[in-house]
């Protein structure tokens, strides 16, 4: 299967689902017209309830990443740009290593000005 969840990881089961989803199209393991797995068959194979995963597509369509059309499923967009995906990607990790040494948003940006001076 292509995504998995940790029960356990303090972040939701949703988030973990839809960033794999956001990973698998950094990595180019997912691309644009894709057709993601049917919410109902994913939430089975992950043993979580289907709405999880439903909440899951929503934010990814609320991020133009996915369609959702009734009666068709989950697709990527045609149109979805994997470079600006990948980016998004780095920068999430980056924010996370600044959370995970204290460092705030605004010593991050700082930090960023200085580097790229």
């Amino acid at each position: 299967m292509l995504f998995s969840v940790d029960p356990d990881s303090p972040v939701g089961l949703a988030e973990q689902i839809a960033s794999q989803v956001r990973g698998a199209l950094a990595s180019g393991r997912l691309t644009p017209g894709d057709k993601l797995p049917p919410a109902r068959e994913l939430a089975a194979g992950l043993a979580v309830n289907m709405h999880t995963v439903l909440r899951a597509y929503s934010a990814l369509r609320d991020e133009e990443l996915i369609e959702l059309r009734r009666g068709r499923g989950a697709h990527v967009r045609p149109t979805v740009d994997v470079d600006l995906i990948a980016l998004d990607e780095e920068i999430r990790a980056l924010l996370a290593a600044a959370n995970r040494l204290g460092i705030s948003r605004a010593q991050l940006v700082r930090q960023i000005e200085q580097v790229s001076a």
